[in-house]
């Protein structure tokens, strides 16, 4: 690592600790010549899967347009930040987790109104809306039905099946 301010390449690490939740490594160095410290980031670099949208165009994929997007659902409801933030980290999680060089749009669609739908129920009924092109009030209707009856997705992962041959576990 060259020094930041007097351009030495020999710098030596102080101090390392994990940074965002584990995400990066936060590094306290001192340079060798002229002894300042300045702290340095790491983090890893994975690729991201390209988006395949419905028309066949393929984009790489963008945080920022899918950042937008949420916040635009949400818009004018009472939902903090942090939370937004955590829901696009747990997408691009499931992005870089899905092993695919490429994704079809849909699913991140659906990655993301589950997302939402955990986090504010009218934000994921405006996202549908745009995302699935209601032409009528009926389909907003079977939309709202649908989010008032299902329960959301980690609600599901701690019930019980009981029915037999239904448990996600084998041999139970």
């Amino acid at each position: 690592m060259r020094c930041p301010f007097c351009g030495a390449d020999e710098t030596k690490v102080i101090d390392s600790r994990l940074a965002n939740d584990g995400d990066s490594v936060r590094r306290r160095r001192e340079c060798l010549s002229c002894a300042e410290r300045f702290t340095t980031f790491e983090i890893a670099e994975l690729a991201l899967p390209r988006i395949v949208k419905q028309d066949g165009v393929r984009e790489a994929f963008d945080e920022d347009k899918l950042r937008r997007g949420m916040q635009r659902a949400l818009e004018k409801r009472p939902v903090d930040t942090e939370k937004v933030e955590a829901a696009v980290s747990r997408i691009k999680h499931q992005l870089r987790a899905s092993g695919d060089r490429e994704l079809p749009s849909r699913q991140l669609g659906e990655w993301v109104m589950e997302a939402l739908r955990e986090l504010d129920g009218v934000a994921y009924v405006r996202f549908a809306s745009v995302y699935r092109s209601f032409e009528d009030v009926s389909a907003f209707r079977e939309v709202i039905e649908r989010y008032e009856n299902e329960p959301p997705a980690e609600v599901k992962a701690q019930q019980i099946s009981l029915l037999p041959g239904n448990d996600k576990k084998k041999g139970n």
